[in-house]
């Protein structure tokens, strides 16, 4: 699985602790003794899949090179309720001004990689695969699109640059779908997929007869899907999407879809409960 840009990452920690620290914590500064050392634990509150810890743990360095971070559950692991999957050591006013980013880092990730795990687990026994989409968080698409394969999905484009994806208001600006079609395999690299958002019949048959290299079907019912799959018959790739459920996605994987792009993994999967316990060394 592909990790974390670290390069990236560090320059991103170093302006979200601009954002948070500012000048300084004052609340450490004003209570805690600056040589006080202890222990930390990261212990999650909730079941779930973990993900975020390298993110986490490039917050720590960033604030004190010294601090000590070992994981206990590596991202990708199925924790219970009150599993400590990570320690920090080291002086504990540079663990208090860590923190909150740490903890939000990891809350988001993981409570992103729960939600995909159990969108995946809902489809075994079928080929569909489950994808994310760009309904991200600016900024932190990397590290959402990571949650995903963290949770054993997989990534759709990373962003318009690295895909093509016809969706419905460019067939309306082109004059539809043949002419969006052609257009985009007139000029597209031939290492571009040309993928071609339907939401008919008659536009699924318009697409596959001007060279669509996949299809999207798009917000339809799984009597129509099951006729699409049946249309296409294996020539191109099939994607499912629109208002994608944890109760509905089983029944449209059994459609026989190749894929099911999934918004809600990204743009609505709740924060998992972390904490961050401390204990002072004597």
């Amino acid at each position: 699985m592909q990790g974390i840009d670290p390069n990236l990452l560090r320059l991103d920690v170093e302006r979200w602790l601009g954002e948070d620290v500012g000048f300084g914590d004052v609340t450490t500064r004003l209570t805690i003794d600056s040589e006080l050392v202890g222990r930390a634990e990261l212990i999650f509150k909730q079941a779930g899949v973990v993900a975020g810890l390298p993110a986490a743990a490039e917050v720590f360095r960033a604030v004190d090179s010294r601090l000590e971070f070992k994981e206990l559950y590596p991202d990708g692991s199925k924790v219970v309720v009150g599993s400590v999957v990570a320690t920090v050591s080291g002086h504990l006013s540079s663990v208090l001004t860590a923190e909150r980013l740490a903890l939000n880092l990891i809350q988001r990730l993981s409570g992103i990689a729960t939600k995909t795990a159990e969108f995946v687990k809902k489809t075994e026994g079928t080929k569909a695969k489950i994808l994310d989409t760009r309904k991200t968080t600016p900024g932190l698409r990397y590290l959402e699109k990571y949650a995903v394969r963290v949770g054993g999905g997989q990534n759709h484009r990373f962003g318009l640059f690295d895909g093509v994806l016809i969706k419905d208001n460019h067939i309306a600006a082109a004059g539809g779908v043949v002419n969006a079609v052609t257009r985009a395999r007139a000029a597209a690299p031939h290492t571009l997929v040309i993928e071609v958002e339907v939401n008919t019949m008659a536009e699924l048959d318009q697409a596959l007869s001007c060279g669509a290299g996949a299809i999207l079907l798009d917000n339809m019912t799984t009597s129509q899907m099951t006729e699409a799959v049946l249309r296409i018959a294996g020539s191109v790739p099939v994607e499912a999407s629109g208002n994608m459920s944890l109760d509905r996605v089983g029944e449209v994987a059994a459609c026989g879809v190749d894929l099911i792009s999934v918004g809600a993994l990204t743009h609505s999967s709740p924060a998992l409960d972390v904490s961050l316990d401390i204990s002072i060394v004597n």
